[in-house]
Order: C-alpha cells, then structure tokens, then sequence
C-alpha cells in the first residue's frame, strides 16, 4: 500500500514546534495552578486578566522594580511598553524580567560573564548596567509611533560597547513588516530603489543603514523579494546594535527547534539561516546565547537561590521530549484550541 502523508509526517528528521510549544503550555499551566494563581478558563497557561501579570513575575521585588521603572519613564515622558501578553506564561518579556531582573535589583549582572565567553564575546568589563525595553529614536529617524526597542541592554559603565539582547521563549519567527501585512506593499526588494518602500517615504533609515553597513552587497541586493517582509524584526534590532557600536544578541530556548535544529541536512533554523545573510565584517557583531547557559551559570554561582523556582516554571532540567511529573494535562476538549493563542499571545 502507498505510503500516506500523515505516516510520512511521522519521518520527518526534525522536532516539531508544535510539540515543544504543548509542553511549555502544560509546565505554566502547572506552575500557575500550583500558586493558586487564577487563569483563563479555556487557556490555563494565561492568567485571568493582563493587570494580574505581576502573578507571572516570580520575584515580589522584581515585579515591584519593574512597575516602578514603568511608572518613573511614564512621569519622563519615556516609554516602557510592558506587552499585551505580559500575563502570559509563556511571555518572553516575562520570562526575560524573570531570569535576568533578579541580577540587576542584585546588581549581580557579573553572572552573565561565563555565558558570555561561551557565545564568543569579549568578556564584558565590569561594573555592569542594565536596562529592560532600550529605545533610540534617533537612530532610524522614528519620529512618531512605537520606535525600535530592545528587550534588554548591557552595558559598562565606562561607556565600553553594548549587548543589546532579544530574548526568544515559544516564538517560532522574527516579525515581520507590518506594511507588508496590512497590503500595503508588494514585497518586492527596493534595495535598487529606496523610494519603493513606504517607511523610507516616511523618513525611517532602515534601507540607508542597510547599505551603509554592506548589506545590500548580498542577498539583498540580489533577490527579487523584500527579505524584510518576513525577518524585518531581526535585521531592523542587528542594524541598532551595530549603528550603536554594539554586539546584537539572540536569547533563545535550546529546546526551540524553529531558531536552531539539527538534522540529517546540518544546522538548521532561522538562526543560522539569518547568520548567512548577515556580512563577513559584522559576523563578530551577532551572537547567539541559550536560557540554559544563562542558568547554568546563576545556579552556578550560588548566589540566586530563586533559579530553581525559575527551572520549575519553564520545565528546565528536562529533556525536550520529557515534562515534570506535575505538569497538568489540558482537557481533551480544548486541545483543538490550544495552537491558536500562541505566537501573538506569547510576546
């Protein structure tokens, strides 16, 4: 008998996403559930309404710290998105004030050093500050709306060079540009012809930095379709950090098979598949760092005995195809449900 496409799914050499993404679903639902913590009837792993977020916050004192940098850059006129999701359990924000949040009300960012060595970074000097959703407008000319903004930055305290890190939980992509999406462009590359784009006739600097840091002298340059269309996210963040003499660095989930993979063709995923598009001369300028060279390296240091509760709520210490005995099954009922909420839901 032939060979059908459902048995044919089962060969495939590469984890799926979607099984990784179930199993974080069931670890926050379980983690929730075990504090007591009220969530959506339909969607466990979120908690009940997004002013409760601070439930998603492990730390009392970096909930507090985070609530008052908002409200400190609110009475500046500054800006402090804290995300739609942030009530989420799988919230990369969330799980980024989480892991490194207790390091900087510390002032214990001196943990990060070993993780940073393992990625091929200059060992960052010391004293070390750092700043949760870092924006310039300046850089890109972005004059009105919601500018470029980083999840974290890292920097010295002697002015030395920056790390300005993107932090990855459950996503399975980079976003995408909006003008795209909403129809307003064709997707074709206007690497020939800025004028073609919408956001260079506003003014933005995207497609001007672009070529200015060689970019264009590539796949850019070559190919028929716009590659911001879909990885816009990406290469608008690597162009600030560059811009402003920094290091771009992407913060991941080891056991995300959508940024990094592997399998009988090699490394695969969207990280080392964006690497090959970024210029030899600003290799150096990206790097890649796990959550879990992020943790090895707090557990490691003694110091931070919260790492444990932090390992429980993102079901660390696990295998990618292994969960906690706890974590709590969703009703066979919801599980045609279950996919849609993610990839908006998660940031």
């Amino acid at each position: 008998m032939p060979v059908t496409s459902r048995k044919q799914a089962a060969t495939w050499p590469y984890p799926r996403h979607r099984d990784f993404q179930k199993k974080l679903q069931q670890v926050a639902a379980a983690w929730f559930e075990s504090h007591g913590f009220k969530t959506n009837p339909h969607r466990p792993y979120i908690l009940d309404r997004l002013e409760n977020w601070p439930n998603n916050i492990i730390l009392p004192e970096v909930a507090a710290f985070i609530a008052a940098e908002q409200q400190n850059r609110v009475s500046r006129g500054a800006g402090f998105p804290l995300h739609k999701y942030l009530h989420h359990g799988l919230s990369s924000q969330a799980m980024l004030f989480n892991l490194i949040g207790p390091l900087i009300v510390t002032a214990d960012l001196g943990c990060l050093a070993e993780p940073f060595d393992q990625a091929g970074l200059p060992g960052p000097e010391m004293p070390l500050a750092g700043q949760f959703e870092f924006e310039n407008r300046t850089v890109f000319n972005e004059d009105f709306g919601q500018p470029t903004s980083l999840d974290l930055v890292i920097a010295t305290a002697n002015s030395g060079p920056a790390y300005f890190i993107e932090a990855k939980l459950v996503e399975q992509e980079f976003g995408g540009c909006s003008v795209f999406q909403a129809g307003d462009c064709d997707g074709r590359n206007p690497a020939a012809e800025f004028s073609l784009c919408y956001l260079h006739h506003l003014g933005r600097r995207y497609w001007t930095l672009l070529a200015k840091h060689g970019f264009l002298n590539g796949p850019f340059g070559d190919n028929a379709t716009c590659i911001l269309t879909t990885y816009y996210q990406f290469f608008r963040e690597l162009l600030f950090a560059v811009e402003l003499g920094g290091t771009f660095i992407v913060l991941y989930d080891e056991r995300n098979p959508a940024f990094n993979r592997l399998g009988p063709h090699g490394q695969r995923g969207l990280l080392p598949f964006l690497r090959s598009l970024v210029p030899a001369a600003l290799q150096s300028r990206l790097a890649t760092l796990t959550i879990q060279q992020v943790v090895q390296a707090i557990e490691a240091s003694g110091r931070h005995a919260w790492i444990k509760e932090f390992k429980v709520k993102y079901g660390l210490g696990h295998g990618p195809a292994e969960l906690p005995p706890s974590a709590c099954r969703l009703p066979a009922g919801r599980a045609h449900r279950v996919q849609r909420a993610q990839t908006a839901a998660a940031r």
